[in-house]
């Protein structure tokens, strides 16, 4: 039971999460987000699999923490002590601690560390106020030091979730060398705009691996982070195994397992590509890092030959791009996917954001584990500038050519193949075909002109394949919602003092949907015009930006 704990202060509010109910500052001191509690619900979800994944053999009580219903995987003996859970990050996470040990069974302790006084102090309240002071241990401290500590004392713990304000970099070499043998790391993502290859030498910087952009660049971003565990626990003889890589919203969150072994380890290279990216056609190729083959009772790991591609793309004649290393193996454990799922089932209801839970692991239990990356439908139909083929008749085409095909979580109109990028482009040379494309608008050196030249090998069928609507769609699960809310989006970072600066606060509401909410134009003239910048704005005063010298 809760207790009522201290009167608020002056402009504090309390928020409440499924269990839980925390005090917090109407300044911006410490960080929360709404928009997050798809996060959190996804954590617990993932969390209670993993315990009763942990716990069941040791036969420990399966009921929820801090006197909640017993779960569905069903009442066990308790014969040995539950992991320590610790939880390090940012003043974001007194929330989801607190979250966690009302929600998630099994756990034996949970140490919620954060390096600012304030937040430490707000999540000493929250704790006392939520009665789970025996179970969460507040810590001012930095999480880096804390998990070195850990290592050092050789105490490591069980669980470790790093959901810090923007990257989360400075804290990876210690989490994999201070987590259990076997033990969950969980790890969220929130500078995006490098990931997804808006500053290629930063993410390189922090991750070891250049980003680029393309249509595929949120599932590269899961690629990245992965690859950027694997080659720092690789350091210490241990190596990563996904059991569940998401791309949501603004971010994108991991949740793997870390062994130790140093003949796995050896086959770490061989799960490491960078990527080829044709910056006409879009077509992308993987070069492995590394080779393994059988030898025996054992494999034979060596140096992989390459590269893939020519000196310019076969379809369009324009250069590549090499991004990467990224992480080429699969993204999740389809058992544990399926396990979650099956839990969810048993317990309606338990979480806000069920709907969304259900059909974002659905989809994610039907991709293609084994086929890094995906192409977009708006991607291949605007390479060729014809309209667009529904997603039902190319997963038909790709299926009646005798090759598998599936969606992505990661973009709505992903097309995820095992299928090569020529019998794609043969396929839209087929649809160009039945629906012409205007050549004469086309310029002779345009990936379009150059690829619709070329006539098809292969006769596409757009006829309906009967597994062509996966079970996800037909059933009508809620895979990609709506933005929740205006100014939807990470948040300001926390400051001492809270608030966010007026000037901030003014730009963001006047960009907001600034082309959408005028659709006449009017207003833009507020807004400086690129083109007349560089000099080149053929418009000129019936231009509807701004013309005025900076």
């Amino acid at each position: 039971p809760q207790s009522e704990g201290s009167p608020l202060g002056t402009g504090e509010t309390l928020i409440t999460e499924g269990r839980a109910t925390i005090v917090f500052p109407s300044a911006n001191e410490v960080f929360y987000n709404p928009v997050q509690g798809f996060n959190r619900d996804l954590t617990c979800a993932v969390l209670t699999e993993f315990a009763r994944l942990q716990l069941r053999p040791k036969g420990i009580q399966g009921t929820a923490a801090s006197g909640g219903p017993p779960h569905p995987w069903g009442s066990l003996s308790p014969s040995s002590s539950p992991p320590r859970t610790p939880f390090l990050g940012s003043p974001r996470l007194s929330l989801s601690r607190l979250l966690f040990s009302r929600e998630v069974p099994g756990l034996g302790a949970i140490v919620a560390s954060d390096c600012s006084p304030r937040a430490a102090a707000l999540m000493a309240r929250n704790v006392a106020r939520n009665g789970v002071g025996d179970l969460v241990t507040p810590r001012l401290a930095d999480a880096r030091m804390l998990m070195y500590q850990s290592k050092a004392e050789r105490e490591p713990f069980d669980v470790i979730d790093l959901d810090p304000y923007g990257s989360p970099a400075p804290f990876l070499d210690a989490a994999v060398q201070a987590v259990s043998e076997g033990g969950l790391l969980c790890v969220t993502c929130t500078d995006m705009g490098v990931m997804a290859g808006n500053s290629a030498e930063t993410c390189y910087s922090k991750y070891g691996a250049v980003s680029l952009k393309g249509k595929f660049c949120h599932e590269m971003a899961l690629r990245i982070i992965l690859h950027s565990l694997d080659l720092r626990a690789n350091c210490y003889q241990r190596f990563v195994v996904p059991l569940l890589s998401v791309s949501a919203d603004f971010y994108v969150r991991v949740f793997v397992r870390v062994f130790t072994g140093q003949a796995k380890v050896k086959a770490s290279a061989s799960k490491q590509a960078l990527v080829f990216h044709c910056v006409g056609c879009g077509s992308h190729h993987l070069q492995r890092l590394g080779r393994a083959t059988s030898h025996g009772s054992g494999f034979k790991y060596g140096a992989a030959t390459g590269p893939p591609v020519g000196p310019t793309c076969e379809f369009c004649q324009q250069r590549h791009q090499v991004g990467g290393p990224v992480w080429a193996g699969p993204l999740h454990d389809p058992a544990f996917v399926g396990e979650v799922l099956a839990a969810l089932e048993r317990s309606p209801g338990r979480f806000p954001t069920e709907p969304r839970l259900q059909g974002m692991l659905s989809v994610i239990a039907e991709e293609l584990s084994d086929v890094p990356l995906y192409y977009t439908l708006d991607g291949l139909s605007s390479t060729i500038r014809s309209n667009t083929p529904s997603l039902l008749q190319l997963r038909s085409a790709l299926l009646h050519a005798g090759f598998r095909v599936s969606l992505s979580h990661a973009c709505r109109n992903a097309v995820k193949t095992d299928a090569p990028p020529a019998v794609l482009w043969d396929i839209m040379r087929c649809w160009a075909k039945l629906h012409p494309v205007k050549r004469e608008r086309l310029l002779d050196s345009s990936p379009a002109a150059r690829i619709l030249a070329v006539e098809p090998t292969l006769q596409a069928s757009f006829a309906l394949h009967e597994d062509a609507n996966p079970s996800s769609r037909k059933r009508g699960l809620k895979r990609f919602p709506e933005n929740p809310e205006a100014f939807w989006g990470p948040k300001a970072r926390a400051k001492a003092g809270g608030g966010i600066s007026p000037s901030l606060q003014e730009k963001r509401e006047r960009l907001q949907n600034k082309r959408t909410q005028r659709p006449d134009g009017t207003g833009l003239k507020q807004f400086p015009c690129k083109r007349f910048k560089e000099g080149a704005c053929p418009r000129g005063d019936q231009c509807c930006y701004s013309h005025e010298p900076p």
